[in-house]
């Protein structure tokens, strides 16, 4: 939960510094900061190669440093499907059906996400947001992959047994606040884009389904805080111009 919330105040800082047009400064939050890549080490290749490429002198552009964060996402999907088949390896066949049924969940929130930011940049403009969507487009995927390892490293075999949302004021906070983030970002967007918004909602209440019996309840909390703190930028991004 700590380490949520403190990526959560790392992207408040990029908000403000995005608005203010300083895209230097706000790269630097996102990309250099230690609380941004608190979940992993520093020394991680994938973020390790990501910070090197961006201070590439012919990535200096706003494209170039676009690109850098895409290779990344590429390099944290690939790093999640390696870390989902040596876990399904390992576990009984039950198991292994509901982690592939998590896995396709994800993959169809992923898809419906990328769409759902796409309709929400579209009603900003300026070069800076290019590089707050590319980063929103990243964190999930970096996420997925951090949390695939996780479970790799502690996975038993053995069903978990989380209580419920309900019984964890935790859980019940958080996912008020979700809620809460969702309608007001909902409300702001273009009535032609709102289905998007729902789609990919939807798809993501489908992937937590799947994904919450298989998490202990610290995992349920950085997944719920995950989805809030995308949806509260996104809220404050909306019709940004």
């Amino acid at each position: 939960m700590t380490v949520r919330f403190l990526r959560g105040s790392v992207q408040e800082s990029l908000h403000s510094l995005v608005k203010a047009g300083s895209v230097a400064a706000a790269l630097w939050v996102v990309l250099a900061s230690p609380l941004a890549h608190a979940e992993v080490s520093a020394a991680d290749p994938i973020d390790a190669g990501m910070r090197a490429c961006l201070a590439r002198a012919d990535r200096s552009s706003t494209a170039g440093q676009v690109q850098c964060m895409d290779e990344a996402r590429s390099a944290w999907r690939a790093a999640a499907d390696a870390a989902l088949a040596q876990m399904v390896a390992r576990l009984p066949a039950a198991q292994q059906k509901r982690w592939k049924a998590s896995q396709q969940k994800w993959v169809a929130w992923r898809d419906a996400e990328d769409t759902m930011l796409g309709a929400a940049f579209a009603t900003s403009s300026g070069s800076s947001y290019q590089l707050y969507e590319a980063d929103m487009r990243l964190q999930p995927v970096r996420d997925r992959a951090l949390a695939l390892r996780a479970s790799l490293a502690t996975t038993t075999g053995r069903p978990v047994r989380a209580r419920a949302c309900s019984a964890d004021a935790r859980c019940e906070h958080v996912s008020y606040d979700l809620n809460r983030y969702y309608r007001q970002l909902y409300a702001r967007m273009p009535q032609h884009a709102r289905p998007a918004v729902a789609r990919a909602q939807s798809a993501w209440r489908a992937y937590r389904d799947a994904t919450t019996p298989l998490i202990d309840e610290h995992a349920r909390l950085d997944l719920l805080g995950a989805r809030l703190a995308t949806l509260k930028r996104l809220s404050e991004t909306v019709n940004n111009r």
